[in-house]
């Protein structure tokens, strides 16, 4: 068995969850680097991980298909001997304007589902024999359209509240040998993002975004990546499961109605 921790980070070619597996090597873990269809930017960030100097291994593998998260959770095994972390960042969406009910089906709501929810669960319940003998922690990935409803889409926002209330139920059953918590970011400036919306809509959504929020602050990947890995191995983390920790520049808290005066207050 390995003595360093080993994690698994689903959908990490890039984006957030590169940036967390980064994170994770850095800080002595070995990675699993999970993908789809990106290969060559799965290889790209276990070089980098590598370049951290840790020993990192890429899966295909789609976290729908649950003889695939069982496969993941063995190749990690495999090479290691153990999992003790597990960041579920795998995510599916279909951009549709909320007031467009036709432009969602049946099975987009079930395709969106079966990664963003069962997806998941799949991944936990294969991980999860092998973190009660490390005693292990997960992190969920969610969004703030699963806390406020405004997402990429309905089916999107229902799935990330479904994750999050999954995330209790999974804290009472899961405990005491692995925590399990929730990082729910707002807007993340990501090629996920980007690619859905289209360069020119995506720039002017940042920039009205921007305007609009409290702290006026994009999350980059990299920042929703030190929320998730707190959760794994940052000070105090220890005592925490069950929790859903909102990192999105105060978009939840909304706007302040306009002050007429202060001779009025």
């Amino acid at each position: 068995m390995s003595e360093r921790k080993v994690a698994i980070v689903t959908g990490s070619a890039t984006g957030v969850g590169a940036a967390a597996a980064i994170l994770l090597a850095e800080k002595g873990c070995n990675v699993v680097i999970n993908y789809t269809r990106s290969e060559k930017e799965a290889q790209a960030t276990a070089e980098e991980c590598r370049a951290k100097g840790a020993e990192a291994i890429c899966v295909q593998a789609d976290v729908s298909d649950d003889d695939a998260c069982q496969r993941m959770a063995k190749a990690a095994v495999d090479a290691w001997g153990r999992i003790d972390y597990l960041i579920n960042n795998a995510a599916r969406t279909k951009f549709n304007p909320y007031p467009k009910l036709d432009g969602v089906t049946k099975q987009d709501f079930l395709d969106i589902y079966a990664v963003n929810v069962v997806g998941a669960y799949q991944m936990i319940r294969a991980v999860e024999p092998h973190m009660r003998k490390t005693g292990g922690a997960v992190v969920n990935d969610s969004s703030i359209g699963g806390v406020t409803g405004i997402a990429s889409s309905i089916p999107y926002a229902a799935s990330k509240a479904a994750l999050n209330l999954m995330t209790k139920s999974l804290a009472h059953v899961l405990a005491p040998e692995i925590r399990i918590n929730t990082v729910v970011p707002g807007v993340i400036q990501t090629r996920w993002l980007q690619g859905g919306m289209g360069e020119e809509q995506y720039a002017a959504f940042l920039e009205t975004a921007r305007e609009q929020l409290p702290l006026k602050q994009i999350a980059q990947a990299e920042d929703i990546a030190e929320a998730l890995v707190w959760f794994l191995i940052g000070g105090g983390s220890r005592l925490v499961t069950g929790e859903t920790l909102i990192v999105d520049s105060g978009i939840h808290i909304g706007q302040l109605p306009p002050y007429s005066s202060g001779e009025d207050y």
